[in-house]
Parts: structure tokens; sequence; C-alpha cells
């Protein structure tokens, strides 16, 4: 079988067990599983393959034409260099795993079905954008995954909170993608084709017209998909869905999606170097806001969210000093440790039997009763901070090795101010990702919380996914740095000594401060009535609220719902804790730009339906309704009143008539 057989047939395998589960889900529940987990493995297994005999070598092109078109036109066309095979790989395993990891974790919900048959038509789509080499059909698998999230974050549709996340992912996502559709068109248009080796080919000779203009635009729909300032603000609200596709979503596909379109195009990006400078400031922003926020996070997913915001702003200052293999390496990197922190949260949730535990507040004694979660999670906590010799360490060295070389002036295309931008704003990044990590491992598996009912081991499914995405967490690192250039165009992802003796040292600096302050917060709150509730859940909690009441303490009628009184964030950031925590208020903002002003539109068109135009509606049916009562009245039925009306008409026609006969 040729090696283009086997790519087209990478991403066909899950669309069609989408289908069949989809049919098959009400007659058929038996074959639900094996349909949702078979053919994504046998994905996996076949981008393996595509990814041996592509060996990082030359790059495998194949197309046929689509449609006529009578001008650009749109061909199914496969490009698969390195950088595609070995994301394609990353989609495949994170994709199993966590089909797999649903089984388990999904195994009473009556709507799974329609989940699993979504989770692999997601997958389909994040292939057909990796193995695509046409704009166009990128385009596609682009915008079916964002059709697949709004269904996935609303799977549990009966609660406010999905329904809400569900529809400001779509909407804020489709915010980036009007733009970046009309970026497409011009690249298509200025280039000659859709086809990405053209389009590259054009922009190398200098024939791409206003490059600024194109980059800016397609910036604003990467933006929106991997969730990159001002447009991440969907991401932590998507954390209302089920934790696998949280997993999915995170490490695999979707978020992944911008930065391997950065990627992949590149050049056209460098051809502006105001857009390069407006990439660094956007990752700059989004690496340094998303660890501040957080830092103040209770919810854990919604810290493992703004970590991802975070390490995707890793990527895209990557791709801002002109390194793609480090922004993909990270990307690979991430995909793992990511997905295992997820799903390692999973296990922590559905041990408490419920969505609503979330929070790192409420946790105690959760070493002894979820131990894989426990020691995965760990090893993926590490590999987020970056600490060697771990897989993140080596990944994020690369990306800020790539900066240090920008910002010497040493990389062509870049501007030394984007260097500059990158590499500050990633060393801060690099001290609150420790921090806040430590943090959540301090809460989650050290917390004085109120114990959840423990409900008993977790399926075998669930423990046994978390094992397999740790060994990439801890081992990848080490030998891709070394293996990776062949594939990414020869560059050395290697660490650089500058930028890991200060990378390590801020991180190690990090995760001491953040126990420095779980320890001084819990010795302190062990000497108020709130700790004491929190130290001794068992504690009445009506006693323990009037003692809060005499210290001049807040009180909280469920102590459930008060602020944790050893939480480190709280100490760290100090007075700017509330507004981290509410994320810098964006949501306020675009409240206020965008939701008001459309809403007050919106109050006007109706107020100008209503009282306007409906009121010209009215008026031309009340004149015939009033002629017709006119004419109603004249029909008495009596024959006299008729003849008689009938004998005086006649006479003035006569009289008319003479009338005009004289005035001749």
């Amino acid at each position: 079988m040729t090696t283009t057989t086997l790519a087209v047939l990478v991403p066909l395998l899950p669309f069609l067990g989408a289908a069949a589960g989809l049919l098959l889900g009400r007659t058929a529940p038996g074959y639900v599983r094996p349909l949702a987990v078979l053919p994504t493995l046998a994905s996996l297994v076949l981008a393996v393959l595509v990814a041996a005999r592509q060996a990082g070598g030359r790059a495998i092109d194949s197309a046929t034409e689509l449609t006529p078109t009578g001008s650009v036109p749109i061909e199914l066309a496969l490009h698969i260099d390195g950088f595609a095979a070995l994301v394609a790989v990353l989609v495949g395993v994170v994709a199993t795993c966590v089909q797999i990891y649903s089984t388990g974790y999904l195994r009473d919900d009556p709507r799974y079905p329609s989940y699993a048959a979504l989770v692999s038509l997601f997958t389909s789509a994040m292939f057909l954008v990796v193995y695509s080499g046409d704009l166009i059909v990128l385009l596609v698998g682009w915008e079916v995954m964002g059709i697949c999230s709004y269904f996935l974050v609303g799977h549990y549709w009966e609660t406010p909170e999905a329904r809400a996340a569900s529809l400001k992912a779509f909407l804020v996502t489709k915010l980036g993608d009007v733009p970046f559709l009309i970026g497409l068109f011009a690249l298509g248009t200025a280039a000659g084709s859709f086809r990405i080796t053209q389009v590259l080919g054009t922009v190398a000779s200098g024939g791409l017209h206003h490059p600024t203009v194109i980059a800016l635009l397609l910036l604003a729909g990467v933006a929106g998909k991997s969730a990159q300032f001002p447009l991440h603000t969907w991401l932590p609200d998507a954390m209302a869905g089920p934790t696998p596709v949280s997993a999915l979503i995170h490490a695999a596909t979707m978020v992944a999606a911008g930065v391997y379109f950065t990627a992949r195009l590149l050049p056209v990006f460098q051809a502006s170097s105001a857009a390069i400078v407006v990439l660094a400031c956007m990752a700059a922003v989004t690496m340094a806001g998303s660890g501040l926020a957080a830092l103040a996070q209770d919810d854990i997913k919604r810290v493992l969210a703004y970590s991802t915001i975070g390490q995707l702003g890793y990527m895209t200052g990557a791709l801002a000093v002109g390194d793609r293999g480090a922004a993909v390496f990270h990307l690979l990197s991430h995909g793992a440790f990511k997905a295992l922190l997820f799903l390692a949260a999973g296990v922590i949730i559905h041990a408490s039997g419920t969505n609503s535990l979330a929070a790192m507040s409420r946790m105690s004694g959760l070493r002894d009763r979820v131990p894989d979660a426990y020691w995965t999670m760990t090893v993926a906590l590490l590999a987020l901070a970056a600490i060697p010799p771990f897989s993140g360490f080596f990944s994020k060295e690369s990306v800020l090795g790539a900066a240090e070389d920008a910002a010497a002036g040493h990389t062509a295309h870049v501007p030394g101010a984007a260097g500059w931008t990158v590499l500050v704003a990633g060393l801060v990044t690099a001290l609150l990702t420790a921090a806040y990590a430590t943090r959540l491992w301090l809460l989650a598996f050290r917390g004085r919380g109120a114990e959840a009912p423990d409900h008993g081991r977790q399926p075998l499914a669930m423990n046994a996914v978390l094992w397999v995405l740790a060994v990439p967490s801890l081992a990848f690192g080490g030998l891709a740095f070394r293996l990776l250039p062949d594939w990414f165009d020869g560059h050395g992802l290697g660490p650089t000594t500058t930028t890991s003796v200060l990378g390590t040292g801020l991180a190690l600096a990090g995760g001491v401060l953040a126990y420095g302050a779980w320890k001084h917060t819990t010795a302190l709150a062990a000497r108020t009535p709130l700790g004491a509730v929190a130290a001794h859940p068992e504690a009445d909690a009506g006693v323990v609220e009037a003692e809060a009441i005499a210290s001049h303490e807040p009180a909280y009628g469920d102590i459930a719902h008060a602020p944790d009184p050893a939480d480190p964030g709280r100490l760290l950031l100090g007075p700017l804790h509330r507004h981290a925590a509410a994320g810098f208020h964006l949501d306020a903002v675009y409240t206020a730009l965008f939701v008001r002003p459309v809403l007050a539109g919106a109050s006007l068109v109706r107020f100008l339906d209503r009282e306007v135009v409906e009121t010209y509606v009215r008026g031309a049916g009340a004149l015939p309704r009033l002629l017709g009562a006119a004419v109603r009245r004249a029909q008495t039925g009596n024959v006299q009143t008729y003849v008689s009306a009938l004998l005086a008409g006649t006479v003035v026609l006569a009289v008319a008539a003479v009338l005009v006969a004289t005035g001749a």
C-alpha cells in the first residue's frame, strides 16, 4: 500500500467510525465502544507507518483537483513533511488514550454514543488539518473542529455553565475565524493557488502583496483557535465539558491547530516585520497573564486551562523568533504531559463522584485514594514546570534558546525587539509556571479541605492510560532534542547554558516560593476559626460561623464557599489576586465593548420593527377594514332600499349626462 493511500486512510477511518457510531448508537449499543476505540487506534498505527516512511526526509506531496472553480483551483492535496508526520502521531496517541479513558469515565453516561462519535469526528478533522496540502481543505477540518467543540463542551447541556461555555467557545473562535477566512482568500488570490507549496513558493519569490494585512488577518484566526490573547477567554470556561474532552482539546486538537498552521506557513508571517512583532507581543502577554491567572484559580481544571494558554504562548513565542522546530517540539512534549494532567484530574473528579468537586480548596486525602493519579500527575507537573530531566525542560529550553538567539540578532527576518520580548516573558513565565504547578500539587494532594465521599477504585482503563502517558512525559524530551532536528529543518534543539541556568533557577525559585507561602498560610490558617473547619471538617459549621463573626472574619453559611485560608496564591499575588482570579476582567471588557452594543442594537431594531414598521402594516390593514365596514352597513337586506338607491343613482347619472351635454 502506498504512503499516499495510508495517509488518506488516517483521517478517513475515524470519520467512518463516527458515522457508524451515530448510526448504531441506539440500535446496537454493544458496538459503540469498539467503534470509538478501534478506528482511532488503527489511524494511530497508520500515522506511525506514514511517519516511518517519511522519516524526516523529503516531503510527501500528492494532489487531485476537487472541482473546477474557474479561478483559483481547490485541490485534495497532501503535504506531509517531518512536522506533519510527527504531529499526526501525537494526535493519534492522545485521541486513542482519550477514547480508551472515556470508556471508563463515561461508562454510565446515556449520551456516550454521541460523545464517542463526536470525539472520533474531532480527531478526523485534526488529522485533516495536519495532512492537508490545500488551505481550503485545511479550512474544512478547522471549522469541523469548531462545531465538534461546541457540542462536546456542551455535553452536560442540562447545566447552564455548559450551555454558556459551548456558546462562548463557538462565538469567540468564530470572531477570529471571519478575518482568518478573508486572509486565506487574500493569500490564495495573491499566490494564484491554495496549495501550501505554491503559496510558500510565492512568498519565497517575493510575489506576496500586502503581507502585513494578510498575516494579521490570519493571526486573528490563530489567536481564536489557539486561545491566545485577546481571544483566549473561551478556553477556561470550556472546562464545563467532560474532562477527557478537555484533554483532547488542550493536548492534540483545536488549540494545537493554530500553532501548527502558523508553523506550516511561517514564511508568510516572516514576510512582515510588523506581524512578527505583533505575534511576539501576543505571545508575551499570553504567557505572563495566563501564569498570573493560573496562580489564582481554585478549580483544578481552570488552573490547567490557563496553563495550556501559557504553554501555547511559548509555542507562538518560538514562532515569533523564527524557530518552528522549537515550537513544534514543545507542541509534542506539551501534548503528552498536558493530556496526562487533564486525565489525572479526571480521575480525581471521578473519585469524588461529581464534576462539582474540582475545587482544590475542598480536596483532602487524595494521595492515598488515587495513587495512580498522584504519581503520574506529579511526573506531569514536573514536566510542566520544566524541571530537568522531564520532557518539558528540553522543549521549553529550546524555545528560550531560540529567543536568546533572536535577541542577540542572530535570526534572520526577526527583529531583536521580538526576541527580547519573548525571552523576558518566557523567563518570567517559567517562575510563574513552577509556582502554580507546586500550588496545584500541594492543594490537591496535601490539602486540608472537606474530604469527599470515596467512590472506590477507578476503572482500569483510566489508570492504565495515565501510566502510558507518563512515559513520554518523563523520557520524550531527552531523546527528542537529539532525534528531532533531522525532522525539523536540521536546526538544533538542544538547551543552551544561559537559558537553562536562568530558566531552571527561576522554576526552582517559583516552586520554593509557592511551598513557603503554603507552609506560612497553613500555619496561619490553623489559628483562625475558618482554618479550624478546614483542618477539622467534622466541626459544626454554625459554631465556626459564629466564631468568625466574633473575630471579624467573613462569615459563610456554607463553609465550602469560603476562600481557602491556606491558599498560597493569595499570599503570593496579594491585591492582584482578585483581578487574576477573574481573568483580569477581560470578559467584562468584552461585555462592554461587544455584548452590550449588540444587545442595544437588537433592542433598537426590535423597537423600530414594533413601533414603526408594524404601524405602517397595521395602517395598511386598517383602511380596507374601514371601507369594508362602510360597505357592510349598506347591506341591509331590504329590497326597497336597494331599488331606491338604484333609482337615485340613475337620476344622478342622468343629471350628470345632461350637464355634460349642455356644457359641450
